[in-house]
């Protein structure tokens, strides 16, 4: 008696699978690049956002990172008992919490900037391909959540 034919596709053959893999190799080549700065990927994350611009509400955060208020609020308690950030209601609407950089954050992102340049070469990956790759990885997120 033989196998019947498959009705499931092999994993090595799914789009799913591809992106994980290739998101936890991504994870994995951070790592190493991020404990010299004592941050967690999702911690550097919320950093770039801050570097970009400082003193955002914790919702603007949250909306450029794709994360809920109740994922970002104990990342940010963690960057704030680390003292890279300060959390504070913002004066003219109490429902904000605004989060501002110290001069430790500040001086971190002098020792973060040659990250994304070194996992660009450890990609292999010519910068107009890593570009057009982060570019249709974008678009695929968008459809997926419905806004494509």
């Amino acid at each position: 008696m033989s196998d019947p034919a498959p009705i499931t596709p092999a994993v090595d053959e799914m789009l799913c699978f591809a992106l994980y893999g290739a998101m936890h190799e991504m994870t994995r080549a951070y790592q190493p690049l991020l404990a010299e700065l004592g941050l967690t990927y999702p911690q550097y994350l919320a950093m770039l956002v801050l570097w970009r611009g400082d003193g955002r509400p914790v919702g603007e955060i949250g909306a450029a990172l794709g994360l809920e208020t109740s994922t970002l609020t104990p990342l940010l308690k963690r960057l704030e008992a680390a003292g890279l950030v300060l959390r504070a209601r913002d004066g003219r609407d109490e429902r904000q919490v605004r989060v501002r950089l110290t001069p430790a954050g500040l001086a971190l992102a002098r020792s973060a900037a040659g990250i994304s340049e070194r996992i660009g070469c450890a990609t292999g990956l010519p910068l107009a391909e890593m570009a057009d790759l982060r570019d249709r990885l974008q678009a695929l997120r968008r459809a997926l959540a419905g806004q494509g």
